[in-house]
């Protein structure tokens, strides 16, 4: 298969329109849920939550015109992006806004899509992102990660039928969505327990509002997106 053609089976995947069976949105809920429940699953799909947490870090920082410099993912499922530019406070502040409510917000775009019959565009999509942030990578970690999860997804959404291809799609969504939602509670968690180096504590120290209400208004984005984005799922 050349180039050309691999680009129109691709184009052609990526735009066609594939109604999601109400049985993969549940069947798929049930199995994020399984891996949220679970510590050793729920660390290895956390990794996921982290890489769009770190990208909505570089998202901003970009439209900000700073300059990221580099982007890590660790073995304890945390990430750090380090940008450059403008060192006024806001720029500062919108930057470290922006990681907690990203997934969130990633996965009621990823709904919206499935619900609309787009899924197997948002698999494609979700490969496009992890391309995006490879070039930023700087870590041996990260690295092999990104790379695991962007060729498992570009895998998934040429080799699979369109059944599992959609089932993947509400997978990747529901992921998102409760994932976002148990990554504030970690945060909360683990400022219970002392530790003060969290994009909360960031925003505390840039805009002088506690960090504690900044992990509550985590709380409110990240539940209204699980609330939205449900609800798109559950409609189809």
């Amino acid at each position: 298969m050349g180039i050309g053609e691999a680009w129109d089976r691709i184009w052609a995947d990526a735009t066609s329109v594939v109604e999601a069976p109400p049985a993969a949105v549940w069947i798929a809920l049930a199995a994020v849920l399984a891996c949220v429940a679970v510590p050793m699953l729920w660390h290895a799909v956390r990794h996921v939550v982290t890489l769009v947490h770190e990208a909505g870090h570089a998202l901003i920082a970009t439209l900000l015109g700073r300059e990221v410099r580099s982007i890590r993912l660790h073995a304890d499922t945390s990430g750090e992006t380090v940008s450059r530019g403008d060192a006024r406070r806001l720029p500062l502040a919108l930057k470290a806004f922006a990681g907690y409510p990203a997934p969130g917000v990633a996965g009621v775009a990823a709904a919206w899509g499935v619900g609309a019959g787009h899924g197997i565009a948002v698999l494609w999509a979700a490969v496009v992102l992890t391309m995006l942030v490879i070039v930023r990578v700087r870590n041996v970690y990260g690295l092999l990660v990104v790379v695991a999860i962007g060729a498992g997804l570009a895998w998934a959404a040429r080799a699979l039928p369109d059944s599992w291809r959609i089932g993947l799609a509400c997978g990747l969504a529901w992921l998102l969505l409760v994932g976002a939602v148990r990554a504030v509670v970690e945060l909360q968690t683990a400022r219970a327990r002392g530790a003060r180096g969290s994009d909360a504590d960031a925003l505390a120290r840039l805009t002088y509002v506690p960090g504690g209400v900044w992990v509550g208004i985590f709380w409110l984005i990240t539940a209204g997106c699980l609330a939205v984005g449900a609800w798109v799922l559950a409609a189809r």
